[in-house]
């Protein structure tokens, strides 16, 4: 999934319709006061594992959503369940998901307790960053194009490391085996991390992590960097080639980070919540800070959010299906 640009939002002002007639006002009233006083509490975001992709961004922004709304955000990890626990929630704008792709994309690949479509409403496609093609130093490969050549020279005896079933790792991992028509195995992780040390130690031979978290090990010689997953070149990793100009024509993988709330949350409170974390979010510390590991900015409308999930649903779904990939 990608987003180019940095798309405006309008903040939607919270407040009572102005409407004549006391047994209108009175029923306007009683539907909005909810809204016009929002927020009154604090405000959860819920995100997976700490230290992943959406708990560091969420993280980021959080401060600044605080202050801007005036009451404290908290950032709640609760794991494997973090999903299903928002899905249940009220919809009253205290508890917010900060997730990646898997959300979307692991209902392709088994049965979850969750619609994620029906089951949310989309606040912002925050960031996003690029997948990375490492390998380990000993691997005798420069390029994507040179790792195609020897997984075809040695069907089956290279191995991909990936955790999270559906996250991006994993399914860069089989797009690039079914475009390419290698057969490479995958080494299932519990995560990106162990994954990543995986490759580092030589227990893999390859992996496409973000690159955010990669790049540091491929400037230290950890790993060697072949080439990244965005669709064009990215400025923040100049001179990195992409997968699809090394030999896979419309190769394409990345990692977003989305912001959602339950389903039927008002449309004023969506839209608060979107103009502030898309402004806190184009803050220049924060931009930087964001850049410096590798992330680059989206904040999406909702509206572009909800079009890019459903968009993605249905382009995974063709890999899915071609690839036989499912819950092991």
């Amino acid at each position: 999934m990608t987003g180019d640009g940095l798309p405006a939002s309008s903040r939607a002002p919270l407040r009572f319709l102005a409407v004549s007639g006391c047994a209108a006002v009175c029923l306007a009233a009683g539907a909005a006061v909810g809204q016009d006083q929002y927020p009154s509490r604090i405000i959860r975001i819920v995100a997976p594992a700490t230290g992943g992709g959406s708990d560091v961004v969420a993280r980021m922004y959080a401060p600044g959503l605080a202050a801007a709304l005036g009451q404290q955000v908290i950032i709640d990890n609760r794991g494997a369940i973090a999903t299903e626990i928002v899905a249940k929630s009220p919809p009253d704008g205290y508890t917010l998901l900060a997730n990646g792709s898997p959300m979307w994309l692991l209902p392709l690949m088994r049965s979850v307790p969750y619609d994620p479509v029906k089951d949310f409403a989309a606040v912002t496609l925050a960031v996003s960053s690029p997948s990375m093609l490492v390998v380990h130093p000993s691997l005798p490969v420069k390029s994507a194009r040179d790792l195609i050549a020897l997984a075809k020279a040695k069907p089956g005896q290279l191995y991909y490391a990936a955790g999270t079933l559906g996250a991006a790792p994993h399914l860069a991992g089989e797009l690039f085996k079914f475009m390419a028509g290698v057969d490479i195995v995958r080494v299932p992780y519990k995560g990106s991390g162990p994954a990543l040390i995986g490759v580092m130690t030589g227990e893999v031979g390859l992996m496409f992590p973000g690159a955010a978290s990669a790049w540091q090990y491929a400037k230290q010689g950890k790993v060697r960097g072949l080439a990244i997953g965005s669709a064009r070149r990215s400025e923040l990793f100049p001179g990195v080639p992409t997968v699809a100009e090394s030999g896979l024509p419309g190769f394409e993988s990345v990692s977003p980070q989305a912001i959602v709330a339950p389903a039927r949350t008002p449309a004023a409170i969506v839209n608060r919540l979107n103009y502030e974390i898309v402004r806190v979010l184009n803050n220049a510390e924060v931009k930087e800070r964001l850049k410096n590991l590798g992330i680059e900015v989206v904040g999406s409308t909702p509206e572009e959010l909800g079009v890019s999930i459903k968009s993605e649903m249905a382009r995974v779904a063709k890999l899915v299906k071609a690839a036989g990939i499912r819950e092991e």
